[in-house]
């Protein structure tokens, strides 16, 4: 066992991905806080975006807001902040026994907060289509405006080996990438018809930068992992990367495609990217990896705990509105420019056609079984 663990050990240290992380990933998130500095420094150039107070905080005015992955980490660091400034605060995630334990611990904490739960696994496209049905009936039987004030898509995986979901797909990047991308297609009807003006934050990274090579691959085979089946060596920090620069250029592409479609929207999107933050997501990366990993960053001071790791997410749900397309880090309102390759139209807007293809060929097969499950119950 000892011995089979340290070949695994040894076999992570001299693989390229190592090398990602260690390195690459490293000087991504170096170099975002060298402009956060710079950006600190430019009197002209330091503006930043106050947060503004939630408009209604009465039990039966309060705003609503979901958040995937909020089982854990920035998800339910998330979830108690947001509670917290007075929105009724619906939490996403693949356990049911975690959701009810976050829950609990919220209540603890604040006994005013509003909340609820759906047990919904993001890697599969049928789960979300009966997470959009449930959230719909949920409004119904609460005697709720249909509609939500803010989407939060947090949740994300760094998983080391290629696993194939229900739907043909890669996890990591349906997880990460098509899974938000789903849901947010699904949930736009809500977020649109809001009232008041609503908002789409996307959890990105600072690992973005590393994805220069994603000109060439903007496509179905890319996009749903099934390239990395095969492969003698999966990638898994590169996709990583590749997922969350897929987020920055979808958000953008967004909000793009809003402006278009109504000029008159109050819906808009922003991207938060909480740096280096301290979460149970290395957890498949061997122990005394993930523990030097954490001990590097705390001795260069660029470890963050949750309840700090958040402040993007806040400044980015929280800024005024109105203001979209906006790239949050480093808390306290202030915002850093994406990679250059980020804000490529043309190659955001390929990315969106690509996703678009891939989405309809899952709800195509999502209602192909869904229609038989019917007729076979008709029959039975």
């Amino acid at each position: 066992m000892v011995v089979k663990e340290i070949r695994r050990v040894l076999n992570f240290i001299f693989s390229i991905e190592f090398l990602r992380m260690g390195v690459f990933w490293t000087l991504s998130l170096l170099i975002s806080h060298l402009r956060l500095l710079n950006w600190c420094l430019c009197a002209r150039n330091s503006f930043s975006y106050s947060r503004q107070p939630v408009a209604s905080k009465s039990t039966a005015k309060r705003p609503i807001c979901i958040i995937t992955g909020a089982t854990s980490g920035l998800g339910a660091a998330a979830a108690h902040a947001l509670a917290k400034e007075g929105f009724l605060v619906v939490l996403v995630g693949r356990s049911g026994h975690l959701l009810t334990k976050t829950m609990s611990e919220i209540k603890k904490l604040n006994e005013d907060a509003q909340l609820e739960a759906f047990e919904v696994d993001l890697s599969s496209f049928s789960s979300i289509m009966k997470f959009k049905d449930s959230i719909q009936q949920w409004l119904l039987d609460m005697n709720l405006h249909s509609s939500i004030q803010l989407l939060i898509n947090n949740a994300g995986i760094l998983a080391t080996s290629y696993r194939e979901t229900a739907d043909g797909l890669d996890e990591m990047m349906m997880a990460n990438y098509m899974g938000a991308f789903c849901l947010t297609k699904v949930l736009l009807p809500l977020l649109m018809q809001s009232p008041c003006p609503s908002r789409i934050v996307n959890v990105s990274s600072f690992t973005h930068r590393n994805g220069k090579d994603i000109i060439f691959q903007v496509n179905k085979e890319f996009i749903s992992g099934n390239y990395f089946a095969n492969l003698k060596q999966y990638p898994f920090a590169w996709i990583y990367g590749y997922s969350k620069l897929c987020m920055v250029l979808f958000s953008y592409e967004l909000q793009r495609r809003i402006n278009i479609m109504d000029k008159a929207s109050q819906l808009t999107v922003n991207v938060a990217d909480p740096g280096a933050v301290k979460t149970n997501i290395m957890r498949e990366v061997p122990f005394c990896l993930s523990l030097l990993a954490v001990s590097v960053l705390k001795l260069l001071g660029l470890l963050q705990y949750p309840e700090n790791g958040i402040s993007s997410i806040l400044d980015a749900a929280l800024a005024p509105p109105g203001t979209s397309g906006m790239y949050f880090f480093g808390g306290k309102g202030r915002m850093l420019k994406s990679s250059p390759m980020s804000y490529d139209g043309k190659l955001a807007g390929r990315l969106w056609r690509k996703s678009c293809d891939l989405f309809l060929e899952l709800k195509l097969a999502y209602d192909k079984k869904t229609a038989n499950l019917a007729y076979q119950l008709q029959l039975s």
